[in-house]
């Protein structure tokens, strides 16, 4: 177990966590609100907003307490809120937020409160724990057994740290506070580009598929809440009748992941229209991949889309022969032409179907999007020629719009990046905040990104 210190900062003085300040206390989930003595907010991992260090509690959970266990557990402004069960592949458990409210609050039982000492600046000590989570150092600390994950915090809170006076800790948190809320700024200001670019795309698909490329054409009204009109010598049809094979999705069981095999892809691998098999879940063996595709292997020109959780309705189309296979997530359409699949795979991404999706899909712990609710989705459908410059205009149109779209994606996650570089850098002593910011910062690790700041 190393240290998050790599050099040690003059006048630093060396301790561990646990000394900084009170717990991990662990939380509890209460009974129902009114059935109690006390009725309170109950802290819970998707209050976090992680990325700003902060709680969202627009939509609060309140439960009920015994007058002493609320005494024993409430919250106070300036605490420190760590998640210690629950976690995921890309967000593991261990994430850190601070409690600033002006409520009666507890933590839930998978979560725990941590209470800063005296001598000890509470923004400086949350930065310092991000720091150690953002770096990877807390991920050696997690332990899973039953498919959740679980942080060790006792051995997580022994490691070595090295802090500077009061005085000089809340100088780096203002620091901190003042740099990482010039980023957060920038990086929304990206985002809504992205959204704006994403708008504009649908947009192009949107006018192309619904209302065709003569502005001249006679229009007919469909009937169809999410359609409206389409031009009259056109047809509308359900996905049913456009295919060649019934509407599948991927195995409903959970294989064995491997380091090695046939890749393996779910839902977080469908983006901006298109298979990222970097992001793909893992690998399968041959075996699992003969088993599964008895019921469905995918072939060039079929449609992959999302039919469940975050992300339900995303699009992409299948454009590679090699051999990878897909997780239940995921719903798979075979096209009977691949002028048809060209078709359904613009259409699906335009925001009258995706209007339909949200009046269709179905509601459990999240939204799903069922096979067959998918199947009778009807779309308009031009003569096969029209198909084929409709085709040509989207694909014409749309690189411009992604490549801008990609370069500001990679720029926020080198944003992000620097957020995290600068907030560990900081807390571990590593740059002078009181000169950081100056033109002469002798510091070009960092600066490469912050150039893009303007900063």
């Amino acid at each position: 177990m190393s240290s998050l210190f790599q050099s040690i900062p003059d006048g630093w003085q060396r301790t561990t966590l646990r000394h900084l300040g009170q717990g991990p206390k662990n939380g509890a989930w209460g009974g129902e609100a009114g059935e109690d003595e006390i009725d309170a907010v109950c802290v819970r991992v998707a209050d976090f907003d992680w990325s700003r260090l902060t709680l969202k509690l627009d939509d609060p959970t309140t439960r009920s307490f015994k007058k002493q266990q609320f005494k024993n557990l409430q919250l106070q402004p300036g605490d420190i809120v760590i998640e210690k069960s629950g976690g995921g592949e890309k967000t593991p458990v261990g994430r850190v937020v601070s409690f600033d409210e002006n409520v009666e609050a507890v933590t839930s039982n998978f979560v725990a409160r941590i209470r800063p000492h005296k001598d000890v600046w509470n923004r400086f000590f949350l930065y310092l724990l991000a720091a150690h989570y953002m770096s990877g150092y807390s991920h050696q600390f997690i332990k899973q057994n039953t498919g959740i994950q679980n942080l060790d915090d006792t051995n997580l809170f022994r490691s070595d740290v090295w802090v500077p006076d009061l005085a000089t800790q809340r100088q780096i948190a203002d620091f901190l506070d003042r740099e990482t809320a010039r980023i957060d700024l920038l990086i929304e200001k990206k985002q809504r580009l992205v959204a704006s670019l994403e708008e504009k795309r649908e947009e192009v698909i949107s006018n192309a598929i619904i209302k065709g490329l003569n502005p001249k054409a006679e229009m007919q009204q469909t009937g169809i809440p999410w359609l409206g009109a389409v031009p009259s010598h056109w047809t509308v049809q359900p996905i049913k009748y456009l295919v060649s094979r019934s509407l599948t999705d991927g195995p409903h069981v959970t294989p064995t992941k491997r380091d090695e095999g046939v890749p393996f892809i779910s839902a977080e691998s469908i983006s901006n229209g298109k298979i990222n098999f970097d992001k793909k879940w893992g690998h399968i063996s041959a075996e699992d991949h003969r088993l599964y595709s008895r019921s469905y292997k995918p072939q060039r020109h079929d449609i992959l889309v999302v039919k469940l959780g975050a992300t339900t309705g995303r699009v992409a189309r299948v454009e590679t022969d090699m051999d990878f296979n897909i997780w239940v997530p995921l719903a798979a359409i075979r096209p009977k032409t691949p002028l048809l699949s060209k078709l359904i795979y613009f259409a699906l991404q335009s925001s009258h179907i995706k209007d339909a999706y949200q009046v269709l899909w179905t509601y459990g712990t999240q939204q799903t999007l069922g096979l067959g609710t998918l199947s009778k989705i009807r779309l308009p459908i031009p003569p096969d020629s029209e198909i084929e410059e409709i085709a040509n205009h989207i694909e014409t149109r749309l690189p411009a719009l992604e490549q801008v779209s990609e370069r500001t994606l990679v720029s926020i996650d080198r944003l992000r990046e620097y957020r995290s570089a600068l907030i560990t850098a900081a807390v571990t002593g590593q740059i002078d905040v009181t000169t950081y910011a100056k033109s002469d910062t002798p510091d070009r690790r960092l600066d490469a990104i912050r150039e893009e700041m303007g900063a």
